[in-house]
This record gives C-alpha cells, sequence and structure tokens, in this order.
C-alpha cells in the first residue's frame, strides 16, 4: 500500500463511522485546520486502519473528528525513550547521556487522540500541581518485529505522527521508575496524521515544538537525538516482539514545563500543541482536570 498522510476519523455528519484516508490537500496541517473548524477533505479508502488500508474508494468525506492513528489494540504497550533522549534536555534534566536507551512503557490505556477528546489531568496531580507535556516524535510499526538489525530497522516502520507524553513531575520525582508517573488514561495523545517513512526519509530534517496556550516552549530539530530511529527500534526489538501497530515515542526536547522559571505546567483549560513539520502537522490536545 502506497500513501503519503493517512487520517483516521469520524465523518462530519455520520458519527456511526470510522474512516481513514488521505488528505485532499497534501499541504494543509490536518490537525489545526480540523480545530479552527476548517472543512478538511479526505480521499476515502476502503480499509479501516491505517496498518491496512486498502485503495481508494473513489470517494470524499469531510473529517468531523480526528482520531489518534492507531486504536490502543492495535498499539498495544506503548515503547518510551526516556527524557535524556535529546542532548539538551539532558543537559537541562541534569542527567548523563546514556550508552543504551532509556526505556519504559505507558499501558494502552494511554493512548488518545487530538482534540475535541480531552486531556485528562488526575486527580492527585492537580493536588501536586506537576503535570507536565513532552512533545515527541513517535513511530509506528508496519509489521512485526523481534531481533531486528539498525540496518534492516527502516523496513519495519510504517511512519510516523507527533506525540505529547503527558506525566505527573510529582509521581515522576517520587519514584525510581517512571510508568507510573505517565501511565494514566489518555496519557498518550498522538496524531493527527501518519505520514509514510517514504516520505520522512530523513527525521533529521524534521523540526519539533511544543506550543502552550500559544507560546512556544519547546523548539528543536531532530538532528539533537541521541539515538536514531535505526538504533531506537533495532533497541527495543532485541529478545521482544514488537506486534504490528507498535507505538514508540522517541523522546523530548529542552524545555519541558517543570525545568522553565517560572514553570510551565499544565492545568484545567489549557492548550497544548505539539508541532512537527514539514509533513505531520499539528497535534491539538485541551487540558481537563479529572471530575
Amino acid at each position: 500500500m502506497a500513501f503519503e498522510r493517512l487520517v483516521r476519523f469520524v465523518p462530519k455528519g455520520d458519527t456511526s463511522k470510522v474512516l481513514v484516508g488521505e488528505p485532499v490537500d497534501s499541504s494543509v496541517d490536518v490537525g489545526l485546520a480540523v480545530y479552527k473548524g476548517e472543512e478538511v477533505q479526505v480521499k476515502v479508502y476502503s480499509g479501516s486502519s491505517v496498518l491496512d488500508a486498502g485503495s481508494p474508494t473513489g470517494e470524499t468525506a469531510v473529517i468531523g473528528q480526528i482520531l489518534s492513528p492507531v486504536t490502543a489494540n492495535e498499539a498495544g504497550t506503548i515503547r518510551c525513550i526516556g527524557l535524556n533522549q535529546y542532548k539538551r534536555h539532558a543537559e537541562e534534566a541534569k542527567m548523563s547521556i546514556p550508552d543504551i536507551p532509556t526505556l519504559f512503557l505507558k499501558p494502552p490505556t494511554c493512548l488518545a487522540g487530538p482534540y475535541p477528546e480531552p486531556t485528562i489531568i488526575p486527580k492527585h496531580t492537580i493536588a501536586s500541581d506537576s503535570a507536565d507535556y513532552e512533545s515527541e516524535l513517535a513511530i509506528i510499526l508496519g509489521k512485526e518485529a523481534k531481533n531486528v538489525s539498525e540496518a534492516d530497522a527502516l523496513d519495519y516502520v510504517l511512519g510516523y505522527t507527533a506525540c505529547n507524553d503527558i506525566s505527573s513531575r510529582a509521581s515522576q520525582f517520587a519514584q525510581t521508575q517512571w510508568c507510573y508517573s505517565k501511565g494514566f488514561d489518555g496519557a498518550c495523545p498522538i496524531g493527527p496524521v501518519l505520514v509514510s517513512k517514504d516520505v520522512i526519509k530523513d527525521v533529521g530534517k524534521l523540526r519539533l515544538r511544543g506550543l502552550k496556550n500559544g507560546k512556544a516552549v519547546q523548539d528543536s530539530p531532530l538532528t539533537d537525538l541521541i539515538f536514531s530511529v535505526e538504533q531506537i527500534v533495532s533497541f527495543v526489538s532485541q529478545g521482544t516482539t514488537l506486534p504490528k501497530g507498535t507505538v514508540i515515542i522517541t523522546g523530548t526536547p529542552a524545555g519541558v514545563g517543570f525545568a522553565h522559571k517560572p514553570q510551565e505546567l499544565l492545568h484545567d483549560g489549557d492548550e497544548f500543541i505539539v508541532e512537527i513539520q514539514p509533513h505531520i502537522g499539528s497535534l491539538v490536545n485541551k487540558l481537563q482536570n479529572e471530575k
């Protein structure tokens, strides 16, 4: 299956359907356009999953709601590369640059999509005022992988999207393991589109920004990655079967909320955008306190 950018969505006017397709305008920032209320036309494919999208049907539909590119069942356990993935972020976190990737896991219940799906701040995180963002590039695998070499790693990559690794800093700093502090329901929104690896041949040519209420709080080229996509995919597959659809998030650059002075933490009503240009566009999320 050849594609450039796929979006999984609920069409406008028919909430009973979930469709997969390719935006008619290849240059539109799908996430930002839908958030602004603009109509985004999509060429509908015959499949119901980005993992098996099928072929164009000849029909078009307008996006009503963008969904995460893969479902929680397809993604399974989310593999995450630790906070020292970027050189400048390692420095701000006062952590040494590692010789091998630091890996932690998020459960499938973390997976979420773009706005209007709310991003929930859990009650205990509200109480500690420690909700934080981490803008990241996400890798989605297109076939099962195990013991993959770096040389063959890209053969297993279907494409790329944007991610926000929502975290509770109070919980994170109180423990030596990170799965709890980053494993809350909906704490891994991804989207808005899945861009083919054939379109993004070199992730180093991408630029990643995090914008909190319109203010740029993270801004980095992906040339600052410590470990390449090939190294990451190879590492996490050693001795471990990674199912088709596995999501791997690759780490965040400098500028996370707790490191700002004053801190730029997340609160009820905040808007956060993870923007990766070109091709991927804007993952828009709005924060909401748990009731």
